[in-house]
This record gives C-alpha cells, structure tokens and sequence, in this order.
C-alpha cells in the first residue's frame, strides 16, 4: 500500500478536477477527490471503485476540511500524502460591476479558491511531511493566466488567483525542502464535456476560437493534467508559476 502514491484533488467532481483525478488514478496513484457535489462524485465512485475515495466537502470551510482531512489520514493509515492539488474555484469568472458586487459574493470567490487552498494546505502538511528526505512531496495550486491579465469584471476572480499566485511562492519558501509548491496557470481550458453527465455538452470551437492560440486548439482539461504530473514528479521545481495556453496570452490580438 506505501509503495503506491497518493494524491487530493480538490473540485474533482467536474472540469479540470475531474480529468486530473481520472488521470492520476490512470497512472496507478490513489486519488482522494473532494468535491461539493455528490452527483458528480457518485459518477466517480462508479467509474473508480478501486484506491479512490471520494468526499463531499466545501474546502472553503474550516470544519468541512477538518473532517475531511481527518477521512483522508484514516485512508491513508501509515501511508504518505504524495501530493496535493488546490483546483477547486468558482468557475465562472464574472462578477459584474464592482458597483454592485457585495461582500458576501465578492467573499465568495475568495474563499472558494484562495481560502481553500489556505485551510488545505494547512490540513495536507502532516501528510506531506510524511515522506521523508528520499523523496519529496509536493502541492500544485490550479490559478489562472487572469492572475496576471484581465476582462472587465472578473476582479475578484483575478484576485483569488492572484491570491494563489502569491501564495504559491510564499509556501515553497515556508514548506521547503521537505515541500515543493508550483502553480499552473490555465488558460482558456474547455471543460463543458468534463461536467457530470446531466450537465455534460458536445462543444465545437469557431475558427477564430482556435486561431487566438499559437497551437491551434482551445485547451483541454487533460492538458493541466499531464502539467501537474510534471511538477508532481519535478524534483529540482518550486515557488513556480507554468502558463498552460497554448501560447494564448504572448500572441498579440488586433481588432479589425
């Protein structure tokens, strides 16, 4: 059982989360998901019965993250925490004018990803610390290229990736080198497929969708997946911050 490695996904339920917790479980790890969703993980449970657990738990609550962390030590008995990945956000990143953004939903935002990541952390740490100076464990936190560059009214989803961004290379400072703490920054990421099968959508991209990326093609959810298996297994990075966009944000767009 400690031979095999073992990794939290936050937000596993749908999008990115979903395609990293079917990724991980693919490469033969044990994959812990949380998820406020419990449709969506009863899907996940179907589809992975096997060195996978799945828990129902708001990560931007202090007692949610408490009992579920204390699942996952149970789950994990003498085992290491291998790595930890703070995805979970709001996904949808407008919040209208700042005239009329209150503070209960500009909190919101916060919480749901920045706060989040804080509470676990905070509750992975003993986890991670588990696995010695052989080998290092490590947290990928899921930010966002608007942490860097914006649409009008998404400031305080800018803000809470900013947030991550920040604090990102503030852990790897604090937690190494028994730690290592890397960001992924997504870019445009379809995830409409990647949703529980309810809310599941067939997606087709414009020309001109595709063309805004150097590669050709929107993002895809497997993308940051395979991303955070590099910086999982990326011995000698930390306190980093890797743009995953198919070059999206250095081309240059003109208006005709």
């Amino acid at each position: 059982m400690s031979a095999t490695r073992s990794i939290i996904v936050t937000g596993a339920g749908a999008g990115i989360g979903r395609a990293l917790t079917l990724h991980f479980h693919g490469l033969g790890w044990r994959v812990a998901g949380l998820d406020k969703d419990e449709e969506a993980l009863d899907e996940l449970r179907a589809a992975l019965p096997e060195r996978a657990l799945f828990l129902t738990c708001d990560v931007g609550k202090e007692k949610q993250v408490e009992k579920a962390f204390a699942a996952i030590a149970e789950w994990l008995g003498d085992a290491p925490l291998a790595c930890l990945v703070n995805n979970a956000a709001i996904a949808d990143p407008y919040c209208g004018p700042m005239e009329d953004l209150s503070l209960s939903d500009w909190n919101g935002w916060i919480d749901a990803s920045l706060t989040a990541a804080f509470l676990c952390s905070r509750a992975a740490v003993p986890l991670l610390r588990r696995n010695g100076q052989d080998r290092v464990a490590s947290i990928v936190n899921i930010s966002s290229t608007r942490a860097v560059m914006s649409e009008p009214e998404t400031f305080a989803y800018a803000a809470s990736k900013g947030g991550i961004d920040a604090l990102t290379h503030s852990m790897a400072v604090s937690l190494g080198p028994a730690i290592r703490v890397n960001a992924v920054r997504p870019g445009w990421i379809e995830t409409r497929d990647w949703q529980k099968s309810s809310e599941r959508e067939d997606v087709e991209h414009r020309p001109q969708d595709r063309a805004q990326h150097p590669v050709g093609r929107v993002g895809r959810p497997q993308d940051i997946a395979e991303a955070v298996e590099y910086l999982a297994s990326a011995h000698f990075v930390t306190g980093q911050h890797l743009d995953v966009d198919g070059g999206m944000t250095v081309k240059m767009i003109y208006e005709d």
